[in-house]
């Protein structure tokens, strides 16, 4: 059993890692694609933008981002609290060996903010790279173009987000490991007396 889930986390490690790289150049090669200020057609007060491509590549990012977001996360979170033996977790907060939990908390909080401000920039920049009809635009019939470097900055959160979740999930298959040896050996922790008990004798 212990075997499936670390293949079924090593797969999910594999896949948030291809995803993540998905999302990264998919915001760089849309920051090479998206709209210029000098594609834009003009009709007197009217304005329009044709559809770029960076339209595409920055719903394919948000898309590969959201999916390693909400896996990544929900499979660690999952391993962290539903495994959580309280008599086994109490253990090994006395050994000293449950200080990841307050890393994993910290990664967790770190990924959905990092996703979130990825999100926004990905979300309207490629909204911005839209078709904008003459008389329409992007906001109160003015067109938009995206400024330079939001793509990258977007690709940069990107890539944040993805090594916070890499991260909770290390931390989280750690703890799960550490509670789960602590729960073989029974609320007498009997796998580390005779350990002590050796390093007496030594020590007399």
């Amino acid at each position: 059993m212990e075997k499936s889930d670390h293949g079924r986390m090593s797969l999910v490690f594999l896949i948030v890692i291809l995803l993540g790289s998905a999302a990264f150049s998919c915001c760089i090669a849309a920051e090479f694609k998206k709209a210029k200020a000098k594609e834009m057609k003009v009709d007197g007060n009217l304005c329009a933008m044709a559809q770029s491509p960076a339209f595409g590549l920055g719903i394919t990012a948000l898309v590969c981002l959201s999916i390693t977001q909400v896996v990544g996360t929900s499979l660690a979170a999952m391993r962290i609290w539903s495994r959580n033996n309280k008599s086994a977790a109490a253990a090994a907060a006395a050994a000293g060996k449950m200080n990841c939990k307050m890393v994993a908390i910290t990664l967790l909080i770190l990924s959905w903010l990092s996703f979130g401000l990825a999100a926004v920039l990905v979300g309207a920049s490629s909204s911005m790279n839209r078709r904008q009809g003459y008389g329409k635009g992007w906001l109160d019939g003015k067109c938009y173009v995206v400024k330079d470097g939001v793509y990258i900055g977007a690709g940069v959160l990107v890539l944040a987000t993805t090594v916070c979740v890499l991260g909770l999930m290390r931390v989280s298959r750690r703890r799960s490991v550490v509670v789960h040896h602590l729960q073989r050996a029974g609320p007498g922790g009997g796998g580390g007396g005779p350990h002590v008990h050796n390093e007496d004798k030594v020590g007399a």
